[in-house]
């Protein structure tokens, strides 16, 4: 009977030892939370607000800044709401202006400059053909489904090219870079339209398109159109072995930068009261055409994922947000029916990939769709 009692005070004690772990894993104290500052650093170049003027709860805007902080590789936080910043935060080495490489980001871009390049009248529209701007690779096309390519498929990752990563030989291919007549020679893996494929080289020929259609190189349309209006000085931009820009990846903004490219796609396409993308297209972009485009877990609260025109929709709790999402957890996250945008630049892991390197990105991502979701629904 002593014995029993014994195991049984045991088992008891493991139960809660256990209890005690979880309601300590259960979130940040009152007294940790009491720590963190979030109030916006960077007043010269937003209008600022406070989360409960703006109808927030502030403790949830603790919580999240208190969770950034906990992870290793994050840069830089910024939350707008209504318009206003209402949030802000540096960590590690991230400053207001520092700039990295945003990675995949990269593709919304290309996507915005599209819209233009159409609204310009360099492009007929979204039904013109891939094949229509490389005459000179015609006769290379062994593959006829290539031929009936279109913009839009590119633009909805249903084009048919495969995602680099799931081959030695095209991870390679992505590593050393791409040529014009890459699109001849990697075959396709599914029919166009068919179904999404994520893809690196599918937004690279977009921009390439958008460069030929418009008598110029990517940057400098990008330039004119896209950067100067919004008062945004790029840094570095990769270009491919044949002077293309990348139009998938590898240009270096800060995250002031992405706030205004954020804020402009979440004002349809509007910024200091110009109308930088049509409006239409701004709409057009954040629909979702293909689902679960993303076939690998991310987290609990990021559900339901979908793709429009190289944009991501995600559905956390209550709240379907799109974003813009590059390698390392680099985001710009748009809540439309909060009239919110949360930008969260980190470090790029520049040519990381593996386990290790998507731990840390899933967690950066999870960081984002964990607090959309903990919103209440109004």
């Amino acid at each position: 009977m002593a014995g029993q009692r014994g195991q049984l005070a045991y088992k008891l004690v493991s139960l809660l030892a256990v209890v005690f772990l979880l309601i300590g894993c259960g979130g940040p104290s009152a007294t940790e939370l009491a720590t963190v500052n979030y109030t916006p650093s960077t007043k010269d170049v937003w209008p600022v607000s406070t989360p409960a003027e703006q109808g927030l709860d502030p403790q949830l805007v603790a919580e999240l800044y208190y969770n950034a902080s906990q992870l290793e590789t994050v840069y830089s936080l910024l939350v707008f709401k209504n318009g206003y910043l209402i949030a802000e935060d540096y960590l590690n080495i991230g400053t207001p202006y520092r700039r990295v490489n945003i990675h995949s980001v990269t593709k919304s871009i290309t996507s915005a400059l599209v819209g233009i390049a159409i609204e310009e009248g360099c492009i007929s529209g979204v039904d013109q053909k891939m094949m229509d701007f490389f005459p000179e690779l015609k006769r290379q096309i062994t593959d006829p489904r290539k031929n009936e390519i279109t913009i839009q498929q590119m633009l909805q990752m249903r084009a048919g090219y495969p995602w680099e990563e799931s081959t030695d030989d095209l991870m390679d291919l992505l590593v050393t870079g791409f040529h014009n007549d890459t699109l001849v020679h990697v075959p396709l893996v599914r029919d166009p339209g068919s179904d999404s494929e994520y893809s690196n080289l599918t937004p690279h020929i977009l921009g390439i398109i958008v460069a030929r259609a418009c008598d110029t190189d990517l940057m400098s349309f990008a330039q004119e159109h896209l950067f100067d209006p919004l008062e945004i000085e790029p840094g570095f931009w990769q270009q491919d072995w044949d002077g293309n820009y990348l139009g998938f990846s590898d240009i270096n903004l800060s995250s002031t930068d992405l706030a205004k490219f954020g804020l402009m796609i979440a004002n349809d396409g509007v910024y200091d009261g110009k109308q930088i993308v049509p409006a239409d297209w701004v709409d057009e972009s954040l629909q979702v055409y293909s689902k679960k485009t993303w076939k690998y877990r991310v987290g609990s609260n990021w559900k339901d994922n979908g793709y429009g025109y190289q944009w991501w929709s995600i559905k956390a709790g209550n709240y379907r947000y799109n974003l813009a999402w590059g390698h390392g957890g680099q985001q710009i996250a748009i809540v439309k029916d909060l009239d919110m945008v949360i930008v969260l630049l980190v470090d790029p892991l520049h040519l990381k990939w593996g386990d290790e390197p998507w731990r840390i990105e899933k967690s950066n991502l999870n960081l984002v769709a964990d607090f959309i979701a903990s919103l209440p629904k109004d």
